[in-house]
């Protein structure tokens, strides 16, 4: 009775072995357990140090963004400052061509008066004729008369024409030869060019017709005989 048979032997041999089996796998279990939430914990960590590093590097893109506007914004302003500082030189070096167009101007009204007359011409040529009437005697030749008192006053009106059209001549000679004298590299408003050109013609004509009349080349003094 007190004797345990073989087969009894076997079965607690084999309960026990299938104890520890049992214990040897929960502690696989709990081991695999663990570290499935390490490895899931350190997933978890790596996301937020990845969304981290993310936010960091598009920080770091706009304000590299921003630095490079405002550098382009800096240069834009300086650009501008060097191009008004460029045009306030050229204006201050350079002639501004109001006193060119000015001349050229004045050469045509001088040609024009040359050629039409005016009041200082018209005064000289009257005081002429008075001066001849005043030293002429009634007794002098019908030649001598027309002379003295119309042919002197002719020449007086020539006289003058031909000084006004030498004004209007030098005034735009002078006009066309200033920007030799000028600013180098800055060129003549055509406008100018073109006034002052016609001054150049209406001065020229002016003064041959002068001399031609004063010569009594043209328009002389009709024969008495």
């Amino acid at each position: 009775m007190g004797t345990k048979t073989a087969d009894e032997t076997g079965a607690e041999t084999g309960a026990e072995a299938t104890t520890d089996e049992e214990k040897v796998s929960v502690t696989k279990s709990a081991d695999d357990a663990s570290e499935a939430a390490t490895e899931a914990g350190a997933e978890t960590g790596a996301e937020p140090e990845a969304a981290a590093a993310g936010t960091e590097a598009a920080d770091g893109t706009d304000a590299d963004l921003d630095a490079e506007n405002a550098e382009n914004a800096d240069d834009a302003e300086d650009l501008e400052d060097d191009a008004d500082l460029a045009g306030d030189l050229a204006e201050a070096e350079g002639p501004s061509g109001v006193g060119q167009g000015a001349g050229a101007v004045v050469s045509v009204v001088l040609g024009l008066v040359s050629l039409t007359g005016g009041w200082i011409g018209t005064v000289a040529a009257a005081r002429e004729t008075l001066v001849g009437q005043l030293q002429t005697s009634s007794t002098a030749s019908v030649a001598t008369q027309v002379k003295e008192v119309y042919g002197d006053a002719w020449q007086t009106t020539a006289l003058w024409a031909g000084l006004f059209a030498l004004a209007s001549l030098l005034t735009a000679v002078v006009v066309l030869a200033r920007p030799a004298f000028g600013a180098p590299g800055k060129p003549q408003a055509p406008w100018i060019k073109s006034v002052a050109w016609a001054g150049v013609a209406l001065g020229v004509i002016g003064l041959l017709l002068a001399v031609l009349k004063y010569s009594d080349a043209l328009l002389g003094l009709p024969s008495t005989s």
